[in-house]
């Protein structure tokens, strides 16, 4: 396809998102978003991954929308074996033979940016995977992001609805995400980071990454066994229970977030298998790490008690939450948005807990409150599909999954933790340094202000103005001095007891 059929293909989408899905909103979403998801697919696999990550912003786009474009497969075509052969001599610097024992000519899974090909080391005859980067992928992803930056600088010119829609910040948000796709090496990383995160855990297993054999374009794994997770019949007949399966894969979630605050952020049913070796507490092998996500400590600690006031009913509190951790306009009526949390959430809470699915309520919330600016970070995006498909994989194991009853008690434990000594004996200890030059430094910006001061009061004409921010200055390195004081004295208490 010419960058020429491509440019009116992304302008024949813009058009279609304006007219249809932001003037109409969701009167026809469902035949809209067939034909955009249609339009995406008809573009190749890059518009393809664009539309998939699209499919994570409910932020952004309706629901309906949304869940058309969840559809959109990442299947490709696979590349020659030969070509394949020479990108893992190339990075090698030798004949396959001299690593592998047997390579498996014909690749068992073929995406839009890798493939896969099974093989067996010639070293300890393990098998193991080999993914590898297609050919000049690398020209034709910045080729593609290039026109997407295009078609939103477009779009951001020409239509009122675009400053929330963020139309550049979502493409750039793209390009991240598929730059990182495209060097196996930060792959190898994630991957590497979650065995550990879960080293000797009997409930998630990763496999392990032969770094000697891996390079920015190629990665070598050990090849693992498992039941596809949505294959209930294989899971049935290996005798697994399902009901700790489910469960297990709450704690996996759980931990991941809040333990190691490191998630794998693409667990859809192609990248989660069921591992068989322990049926009365089986767990997960999981796959494909390019995409991982974290959170600050404001935001996890935010989203604890955000989960919290919605079970409780908390409407008022969870209307604050929302307001100071900046995710609506910090000017938001806040006992409208406290109404329209309520109206939000009151039908879903009148069923079950364990009917509750907190993923798609999580969407119902953000979908509630655009009309207030909603405006959440990437990260929580990620962490919202990753939820969506955690209880979805969960429920459809084991439908009667509680997935409150497990996350509450979980979550109380969490929080209390932040408020216990011995963390913030660590945090000041880990971070000390800081602390001291942070410390150090407060004399001296006093005396800056001073002389501002001083050169103020020389002049003839005083600028009220910047007596006015000097003052804002004055009042917040005073709040500052105050908490590194105080910090200062329990640092010190803690140096006495140790």
């Amino acid at each position: 396809m010419t960058i020429i059929n491509l440019f009116l293909g992304g302008l024949k989408i813009i058009s279609r998102v304006l007219w249809f899905n932001l003037i109409f909103l969701d009167k026809d979403s469902e035949k809209f978003g067939r034909k955009l998801r249609l339009s995406l697919e008809s573009m190749g696999p890059m518009f393809i991954k664009f539309g998939q990550l699209l499919s994570t912003r409910t932020d952004l786009l309706s629901i309906n929308l949304a869940k058309e474009l969840q559809k959109l497969t990442d299947q490709c075509k696979p590349f020659s074996s030969d070509k394949s052969r020479k990108i893992i001599e190339s990075e090698l610097g030798g004949p396959i033979e001299d690593f592998f024992q047997d390579f498996d000519e014909s690749p068992f899974a073929a995406a839009s940016l890798a493939q896969v090909h099974k093989a067996t080391l010639k070293d300890n005859s393990k098998k193991v995977v080999i993914k590898i980067l297609r050919p000049g992928i690398k020209r034709e992803v910045e080729r593609n992001v290039s026109l997407l930056k295009s078609f939103a600088s477009i779009f951001s010119i020409t239509f009122k609805d675009s400053e929330r829609l963020k139309p550049l910040e979502v493409v750039r948000d793209y390009e991240k995400t598929i730059i990182k796709e495209l060097d196996l090496k930060l792959e190898a990383s994630n991957t590497n980071l979650t065995r550990k995160n879960f080293s000797g855990s009997k409930i998630l297993y990763i496999p392990e990454v032969y770094w000697d054999l891996s390079t920015s374009k190629m990665l070598v794994l050990e090849e693992i066994e498992g039941i596809p997770c949505t294959d209930i019949d294989k899971i049935d007949a290996a005798g697994v229970d399902k009901k700790k399966l489910a469960e297990n894969g709450v704690q996996i979630f759980l931990d991941q977030v809040f333990r190691d605050n490191f998630f794998h952020a693409d667990m859809h049913p192609g990248n989660i298998f069921v591992d068989k070796r322990n049926t009365e507490n089986a767990g997960y092998v999981a796959v494909d790490c390019a995409i991982c996500g974290s959170l600050t400590n404001e935001e996890r600690y935010t989203l604890a008690r955000m989960l919290q006031a919605v079970i409780k009913e908390q409407y008022h509190s969870l209307a604050k939450l929302f307001i100071n951790a900046g995710w609506v306009d910090k000017n938001s009526n806040i006992s409208d948005l406290e109404n329209t949390l309520r109206a939000c959430c009151e039908p879903i809470l009148e069923k079950p807990l364990s009917e509750i699915e907190f993923g798609k309520l999580l969407l119902y919330l953000f979908e509630s409150t655009r009309e207030y600016g909603l405006s959440i970070q990437p990260s929580l995006v990620l962490l919202q599909k990753t939820l969506i498909h955690i209880e979805g994989m969960g429920r459809q194991i084991y439908p009667a999954l509680d997935f409150w009853g497990l996350a509450e008690p979980y979550l109380e434990n969490w929080i209390s933790e932040q408020f216990n000594p011995t963390k913030l004996k660590n945090y000041i200890f880990e971070n000390k340094e800081e602390i001291l030059e942070s410390i150090k430094d407060t004399p001296g910006m006093f005396f800056e202000i001073i002389d501002e001061i001083r050169n103020i009061n020389i002049s003839s004409n005083r600028n009220n103005d910047l007596m006015v921010e000097l003052d804002k200055r004055i009042k917040k390195l005073k709040n500052i001095s105050y908490f590194l004081i105080g910090l200062l004295g329990v640092t010190m208490f803690f140096l006495y007891l140790n």
